[in-house]
């Protein structure tokens, strides 16, 4: 089975979906066989590579796993299409159904090297379903004011879930995101968080950058829409320190 890495932070806006989606483009472009799984009812991962919505969640179909994986444009890498269905969201956060989310991907993603989980913005049910069944997360937080706030309640729930016997999720890192050098704020946002929680904290940062914006509305990741942008160099960059940590 291959690598389960969840995106995940409770707090919206804080390119959770961007890294999510970009993070498994780059693994691809490094050659490895990468799913996309979209567990946001928003469904952004979905639309920004081009792909609609699915009127029905693969990881609540009957049928093998396999048969609900979209194929994009970038070669290494498929999609698991998210379900805007208020009934898909809830049974996927459901006791029974969460369980069987859970043995789903067990079985159906052998064939991938790497998982990306584009998880919702939020410390609900269907989040923690996503971290039951994954090896690591990795938590965007953006250089603003209340960053910490949102971050320390996901490490609290990313505690519990680590202290279950069951469990082999790992803290992969925090990535600092929409970074301004420009900005006093930012400075200080990123002195304190890598004062609090020290290594833990990627070494790249993700700048704010048109491109990175505009990348979705062509359904492509930032790295194939401007390969030479400055977001691009970030998460090709974040790619390699995440594979580097495994």
């Amino acid at each position: 089975m291959g690598r389960v890495v969840s995106v995940a932070n409770q707090k919206g806006g804080v390119g959770k979906t961007t890294t999510a989606l970009n993070l498994a483009a780059g693994l691809a472009l490094a050659g490895f066989r990468t799913l996309l799984v979209d567990l946001d009812p928003q469904c952004n991962a979905t639309t920004g590579l081009g792909r609609q919505p699915t009127d029905r969640h693969g990881l609540l179909r009957a049928g093998p796993l396999r048969e609900s994986v979209v194929s994009t444009d970038l070669t290494g890498m498929e999609l698991l299409p998210g379900s805007r269905r208020f009934e898909d969201v809830a049974l996927l956060a459901g006791g029974v159904e969460g369980r069987r989310v859970e043995e789903h991907l067990a079985k159906g993603l052998l064939s991938f090297d790497y998982v990306i989980v584009d998880c919702p913005p939020s410390v609900g049910k269907l989040t923690q379903v996503a971290l039951s069944t994954s090896d690591e997360v990795i938590m965007p937080i953006q250089c603003e004011y209340f960053a910490m706030e949102g971050l320390t309640r996901m490490v609290h729930v990313i505690g519990k879930i680590i202290g279950r016997d069951s469990s082999r999720l790992e803290l992969g890192g925090i990535v600092l995101t929409m970074y301004d050098h420009h900005l006093e704020l930012t400075h200080e946002v990123e002195k304190e968080v890598r004062e609090f929680f020290g290594d833990i904290v990627f070494e790249t940062v993700i700048p704010r950058d048109v491109a990175v914006s505009e990348a979705p509305s062509h359904g492509e990741s930032v790295i194939e829409y401007a390969p030479y942008s400055r977001g691009a160099r970030a998460y090709v960059e974040l790619c390699m320190e995440v594979l580097g940590r495994d």
